[in-house]
C-alpha cells in the first residue's frame, strides 16, 4: 500500500521534469552546429552583391518575395533593402533585412544540421545587414570602381533549426566593371564585371573562433533601352573546407519605367550552396 501511495509523487515529479529537458534541447545541440553555409539556411551567409561598379544616384527601396528549393528545405521569406546615396552619388549606404521567413525541413537535414523542428513554431526575421560604397573611379576610358565593406549584426532568429548564425559577420570587396560595348545614346551596352575581396565570420569553435574566406565574382550584363540582362557567378573560398566554399550563379532579369524596377532573379547554387533560389522583385527610385 505505501508503495502505491508513492505513483502519483512520482509520476508530478517526472511531470516537472520532462518539460524543463525539453526546454534545454536546443542549447544542448548549439555546439554541434557547423558554421558554415552549407548547413544553415539559405539566408545566413549573405554573399557580397556584384553591382557593377556603379554606385548608384538615387534612394531604392526594395521588396523581394524569395523562394529556396532543395530536396530537405523549402523557404520563402520577404526581403527588403534601402539604399541611400549621398556626396553627389559618389558613395551611399545600404540596410538591408529578411524580414519574414518560413521553412520546412525533412527529418533528414534536421538531423544533418543538428536543428530540433522540421518547421519554424513562431515568426521569425533575418540579420541586419549594414554596407557602405565609394565610387573611387568612374571612367569610360578606363573603367569604374566601386569599394564596399559590410557589417551583417547577429540578429536573425530561430539559431536553433540553423537558420540564422546568431553571429557577427563582415566583408569587404572590389567591384570593377568596363563596357565592352556601348551605343551612341548610352541606352544600351554590354558590361563585364569582377569583384574580389575578404569575408569573415565567427563560428562556435572554441579553437577557431572565426573563419575567413576569399571573395570573388565575374559576370556580365547586357542592357537595351529599359531592359536589362545580367549572369553572374561568384562565390566565397572559406579556410576550413566545412561546407564553406558556396558558389551562386545568379541570373537577373530588370526592367525600369519610370523610376519603378521589375525584377526576376534566378539563383542556382553549386558545390556548398545547396539551394535554387527564385525571387520577384519591386524597386521604388527616388
Amino acid at each position: 500500500m505505501r508503495s502505491i501511495r508513492f505513483i502519483p509523487i512520482t509520476i508530478f515529479i517526472i511531470a516537472l521534469l520532462i518539460p524543463s529537458a525539453q526546454a534545454e534541447d536546443w542549447r544542448d545541440k548549439t555546439p554541434l552546429l557547423v558554421y558554415s553555409p552549407k548547413y544553415f539556411g539559405p539566408s545566413a551567409f549573405p554573399l557580397p552583391t556584384m553591382r557593377n561598379a556603379d554606385v548608384g544616384r538615387y534612394i531604392e527601396a526594395e521588396v523581394r518575395g524569395e523562394y529556396h528549393y532543395y530536396s530537405g528545405d523549402k523557404t520563402h521569406d520577404l526581403f527588403t533593402r534601402l539604399y541611400i546615396p549621398f556626396v553627389k552619388g559618389r558613395a551611399g549606404v545600404e540596410l538591408s533585412l529578411v524580414a519574414y521567413e518560413k521553412y520546412k525541413l525533412t527529418p533528414e537535414t534536421r538531423d544533418e544540421r543538428h536543428a530540433v523542428e522540421t518547421e519554424s513554431p513562431v515568426g521569425y526575421s533575418g540579420d541586419l545587414i549594414f554596407s557602405s560604397f565609394f565610387q573611387v573611379l568612374r571612367s569610360e576610358k578606363w573603367m569604374d570602381i566601386v569599394v564596399s565593406g559590410t557589417i551583417k549584426t547577429a540578429s536573425g532568429g530561430r539559431l536553433c533549426d540553423a537558420r540564422f548564425t546568431d553571429a557577427a559577420s563582415y566583408w569587404f570587396d572590389l567591384n570593377l566593371a568596363r563596357n565592352l560595348w556601348c551605343s551612341a545614346d548610352r541606352k544600351s551596352f554590354v558590361r563585364m564585371q569582377i569583384m574580389g575581396g575578404f569575408y569573415c565570420w565567427m563560428t562556435n569553435d572554441l579553437i577557431h573562433r572565426q573563419n575567413d574566406a576569399i571573395v570573388y565574382g565575374f559576370g556580365l550584363t547586357a542592357q537595351h533601352q529599359h531592359l536589362s540582362l545580367s549572369s553572374t557567378i561568384s562565390g566565397i573560398y572559406g579556410y576550413e573546407n566545412n561546407g564553406d566554399r558556396p558558389i551562386h550563379w545568379e541570373n537577373t532579369l530588370k526592367y525600369e519605367i519610370k523610376k519603378n524596377i521589375l525584377s526576376f532573379h534566378y539563383t542556382h547554387g553549386m558545390k556548398d550552396r545547396l539551394y535554387d533560389s527564385y525571387a520577384l522583385g519591386y524597386t521604388r527610385c527616388f
